[in-house]
């Protein structure tokens, strides 16, 4: 398949989504909205993974390039496009399908547990998943499920984390990161890293990261999940 996708910011690239991709022997191309880069032909690609970013998806006056990503994002589900969203990405596509992003009551910050919903255990995507599994957060934000999508995965500081639409995931969480990608994030993003009930230290963070590798092949059955259910024959 023809994987490509849209990033935010330099720091936050496909990680392990890129090493299951090339494995799979998928092509992948790219466009770095930091670096003000063209939005593809939508005949040029199968599916579009939407990475996360430190931005707001409402903040437009400041990333006025929002404007044209969600018109971007909203074409590819007219065109039935398979979605995949992950933090920031996941908040662009609800806000586009009509579901409101908004402050959650927590910022989430480290390793913590997600649980399937009702939902998520009937879901063709998530329904082989563990009942809880580890992955890592980096988010204040929140997303409101989109009409006539199904709440995935929640966590206890987070009630919405996965929606599944047809060919769309959107996933609060992020599963992609590798020991690279969080020591990326604690040198772009450490003023994070305040007091809060649900924001770990960067010991506590660096001290679990052999969740990295269990998180990791969370990423894979996720990702085959995808391919093997909406992807392209």
């Amino acid at each position: 398949m023809r994987i490509h996708s849209l990033e935010h910011e330099p720091f936050e690239g496909l990680a392990n989504i890129e090493v299951w991709a090339k494995n799979k022997g998928h092509t992948i191309t790219r466009t770095r909205l930091f670096k003000k880069e063209k939005f593809p032909d939508m005949n040029d690609f199968d599916w579009l993974v939407i990475m996360g970013g430190s931005m707001n998806i409402y903040e437009e006056k400041k990333y006025p390039w929002l404007v044209t990503e969600k018109k971007f994002i909203a074409d590819a589900i007219k065109k039935k496009k398979l979605l995949l969203g992950v933090c920031l990405g996941s908040q662009l596509i609800a806000d586009v399908l009509g579901g409101k992003v908004s402050r959650n009551k927590y910022k989430e910050i480290g390793w913590f547990p997600v649980s399937l919903t009702a939902q998520g255990n009937k879901s063709l995507i998530f329904s082989n998943f563990p009942r809880e599994f580890m992955a890592f957060h980096w988010h204040g934000d929140t997303f409101r499920i989109p009409d006539g999508a199904a709440r995935t995965a929640e966590s206890e500081a987070c009630q919405n984390q996965a929606f599944e639409y047809g060919k769309i995931i959107g996933i609060q969480f992020h599963l992609e990161y590798s020991v690279d990608s969080i020591n990326l994030m604690f040198k772009s993003c450490i003023e994070d890293l305040v007091e809060g009930k649900f924001i770990q230290k960067a010991d506590e963070i660096t001290s679990k990261i052999g969740h990295v590798d269990e998180m990791n092949k969370t990423l894979n059955l996720l990702l085959d999940n995808m391919e093997n259910e909406f992807g392209v024959k």
